[in-house]
């Protein structure tokens, strides 16, 4: 009997973590927006730049969250908001962090105090409470200003790490609150730890790892709406980050906005779409166009693939990445490059972690593959950085004088890219000779090429250059298994 009651379990074992890898995503997740005609004037790139100058000293230039703040600041009717990490705990880094997130809830507050009126909503990742045992301030600020903020649900998204995952779902989510806070907290900073349910909810990596602003406006010809989509998180430990960001103002909102509510309506609450009269847009009169499409979750790497492989010989494709891992995309970057398709990747090296030394998994493993298997026929260079991250996450796919660009909260791994966490990204795709279109690929030649003169974004890739088995096994098993933390 007590054979049977063990098969029984261990049925029932695998049951749940099938399930919990192929469960239906809720409605509206994994999306892939219409194409929106838009004028070129309505197409913005942003970017925080950080560098070390001739003298050696680590220097910023960063615009993307002044922009955050001028997009709530002239918000009339609504502001919906979507980041992933959003709070003021630091890593041991030394140096100084700007405070992002407590400006970033200010200004919220301000705007909800100037108009009452306004209907600001906030989405995040419990990641923020270390998975409800630490408290935050900022939320307890917003939720006491009338701002509500949703946590999303996390469990109703699919397992990144099924092996964990299934005895999380069986029993270890029953396991109840033994002993208070007396496990180590993620962050550093934080006087309090984790209780033992938190604590076992963080391995099952999973996120909603989105970083969205939606906002209406008022222009000449009146209300409109920009939504915002980057890599960047108002995290005050993450403020020394290089990021990239686009602002499109006009028609796209309203598919970010359904994939929004999407996530606070299976997290619980509601939230219901502006009824505002929105201006229309007249193409016509505005002169060139870009196309812009919002992607989420899969539909992403959908498309990255699709725009990989429709390049042959003399296309160019430019890619900044923080990570670097999934072996679709990478089996299809070795055939462009043997296709004689120009490649060339800026990867971080994966070695700081606010403050704390990572081994270089797994852009380096990953960078090594791609030299070895192509023979040299791609190109492979690393941000220099010294204690912050390379955090964009940007393709620039280059046909003639065609350009499409994919940006926005997605690595390139597993997890981010297969139906795992939530991320939203936009494609944008024009000419070069469009301003933001522009401005992006004379960022990323920026740090390529460390212009101008007297400053050093980037170096060989023979500086971080990695050939250890032992990592290249950890590589593979994290990215096949899911028991990483990229």
């Amino acid at each position: 009997m007590k054979k049977k009651l063990i098969i029984i379990f261990f049925v029932i074992l695998v049951i749940v973590g099938i399930h919990g890898v192929y469960r239906p995503l809720p409605k509206n997740i994994s999306m892939e927006g219409e194409v929106h005609l838009l004028p070129k004037s309505d197409v913005h790139f942003f970017a925080d730049r950080t560098y070390v100058d001739s003298e050696g000293e680590r220097k910023k230039d960063h615009q993307i969250f002044n922009e955050k703040i001028r997009i709530i600041d002239r918000a009339q009717n609504f502001i919906i908001i979507d980041m992933f990490l959003y709070n003021d705990f630091f890593g041991a880094e030394s140096g100084q962090h700007r405070a992002l997130s407590k400006e970033f809830t200010e200004a919220l507050i301000t705007k909800k105090e100037e108009r009452p009126e306004i209907k600001i909503h906030v989405i995040t990742d419990p990641i923020n409470t270390a998975y409800g045992s630490l408290s935050d301030s900022f939320f307890d600020e917003l939720k006491e200003a009338g701002i509500p903020v949703t946590f999303t649900d996390l469990s109703l998204l699919r397992d990144s790490n099924p092996l964990y995952s299934a005895w999380w779902r069986t029993i270890i989510r029953f396991i109840p609150s033994i002993g208070g806070n007396f496990l180590p907290a993620p962050f550093e900073g934080s006087e309090e730890g984790l209780t033992l349910p938190s604590y076992l909810s963080l391995i099952n990596f999973k996120a909603n790892h989105r970083k969205v602003i939606i906002a209406d406006y008022e222009g000449e010809s009146g209300l409109g709406v920009s939504t915002f989509v980057t890599s960047a998180n108002p995290h005050d430990a993450s403020s020394s980050h290089s990021n990239t960001a686009f602002r499109v103002d006009g028609s796209v909102w309203e598919d970010v906005f359904k994939s929004e509510q999407a996530v606070v309506e299976f997290s619980g609450k509601e939230l219901e779409k502006p009824e505002i009269d929105i201006k229309e847009y007249d193409i016509g009169n505005e002169g060139e166009t870009v196309s812009v499409q919002l992607l989420t979750e899969r539909k992403i790497k959908d498309k990255i693939l699709e725009s990989i492989e429709s390049l042959s010989k003399g296309d160019e494709v430019l890619i900044l990445m923080f990570y670097l891992s999934d072996r679709d995309v990478v089996k299809s970057l070795k055939s462009a490059a043997n296709r004689e398709v120009s490649v060339s990747i800026l990867l971080d090296p994966n070695k700081d972690a606010f403050g704390r030394e990572k081994g270089g998994v797994p852009n380096r493993q990953v960078a090594h593959e791609l030299m070895k298997k192509t023979e040299g026929d791609l190109e492979i260079r690393w941000c220099l950085t010294h204690g912050e991250q390379c955090h964009g996450k940007m393709l620039i796919f280059q046909k003639g004088n065609s350009v499409t660009i994919i940006q926005g909260s997605a690595n390139l791994t597993r997890r981010n890219l297969n139906d795992l966490n939530l991320e939203t990204n936009l494609l944008i795709n024009g000419n070069k000779d469009v301003t933001a279109i522009g401005d992006a690929i004379e960022f990323f030649e920026e740090m390529w090429n460390n212009k101008p003169g007297d400053r050093i974004y980037s170096v060989e890739y023979e500086v971080y250059e990695s050939k250890k088995f032992t990592k290249r096994i950890r590589y593979f098993l994290g990215e096949i298994l899911g028991m990483s933390t990229f």
